[in-house]
């Protein structure tokens, strides 16, 4: 099970984090709101910019739930399939090649699933499985790569593609002024990325699926997730996370490279979710890292924000492009997300 290739796409509208802050708000001013928290909140969250669907005069406009989803199916497809072609490309493959298309997202709904109408757009093989999954949030990049390592292991002449679609910035509860939704309104943007995993038939460069390990932590629900009414999508986001992630992180690592003869220090590369500044912190925490093995995580978090479970994939990306390690090193993908939970994915160059 190899990670052949890793592809991202991103909507052309692109703002930096003071120019968000000033459609804010103009937009929160109109209720009276404490403009000053606002801004704190926007600046505590260490974004320089971020993505978005639409370009930014446009979201005024978007009257419903419906309406915004409809921007979503539709820009969607169009950053899916950029993503996809991409990451095929790099691994050198057509789509007719693909065998199997999983999909994940968390910030909208479409049947048929977007999977389903890039079959059309790209003229993937009628065959082709498909696999849709809502829900798993965050963490589902993570997720999906160790899912595609599963299915690639029982069919291992096969290629999966996993693609994460996360258009964050049309789920925003305009109306909102809770603490939750003001935070996520200055952290999570919006992009796309695809994996190629290929069975161990294939030949193809790139790190092997040594093994993935899932936790979930019980009783812990209301820890982040969406509310889901008429209105669309309302976040639910804990401040409980970041202690989660302190409580549960190291033994559930150190445990998972047990079982491999590994320890952390045998970790050359630390690909983790960029969740947000104290998540990233608890991690550095939870783990005894030094300051800069995280450092592509922060990065991305500070130009692109959170995009969920796109972006754990644009640090795997990163990791692939620029930063790959010696070969016979390790690399840990690690991610968290609603549940509560967390998927760990060992990988060795």
């Amino acid at each position: 099970m190899i990670i052949a290739a890793v592809g991202t796409a991103f909507p052309p509208h692109y703002y930096d984090q003071e120019r968000l802050l000033e459609a804010f708000r103009a937009h929160w001013a109109r209720r009276h709101y404490n403009l000053e928290r606002l801004e704190a909140l926007h600046r505590n969250v260490l974004v320089g910019g971020r993505h978005l669907a639409l370009p930014l005069e446009e979201y005024e406009g978007l009257g419903s739930f419906g309406e915004a989803n409809d921007a979503w199916i539709r820009v969607g497809q169009e950053v899916g399939e950029e993503a996809v072609r991409r990451a095929l490309d790099g691994a050198g493959l057509a789509p007719a090649d693909v065998s199997a298309l999983m999909f994940v997202t968390v910030t909208g709904v479409a049947t048929p699933s977007i999977d389903a109408r890039l079959v059309n757009r790209m003229g993937l093989a009628s065959n082709v499985k498909r696999l849709p999954l809502f829900g798993l949030g965050c963490v589902a990049g993570a997720a999906g790569l160790a899912r595609a390592a599963d299915y690639v292991r029982a069919f291992p002449g096969d290629v999966m593609v996993l693609l994460s679609v996360e258009l964050c910035s049309l789920t925003l509860q305009r109306e909102d002024l809770s603490i939750p939704n003001l935070i996520a309104s200055g952290l999570f943007g919006d992009g796309a990325a695809a994996a190629v995993v290929v069975g161990s038939d294939r030949s193809a460069a790139g790190p092997r699926v040594v093994a993935t390990r899932s936790a979930f932590y019980r009783d812990t629900e209301r820890a982040m997730g969406w509310d889901i009414s008429e209105r669309g999508f309302k976040v639910v986001l804990s401040a409980e996370v970041p202690e989660l992630t302190r409580r549960h992180l190291r033994s559930d690592v150190d445990g998972f490279l047990a079982e491999h003869g590994l320890v952390r220090s045998q970790i050359s590369r630390w690909i983790a979710h960029p969740g947000g500044p104290k998540v990233l912190q608890a991690v550095e925490e939870a783990l005894e890292l030094a300051p800069e093995a995280l450092e592509i995580s922060w990065r991305s978090l500070r130009e692109a924000g959170n995009l969920s479970s796109t972006s754990v994939l644009l640090v795997l990306a990163e990791v692939l492009e620029r930063r790959p390690p010696a070969l016979g090193s390790y690399g840990l993908v690690l991610a968290m997300g609603p549940g509560f939970c967390s998927e760990l994915v060992l990988l060795r160059w």
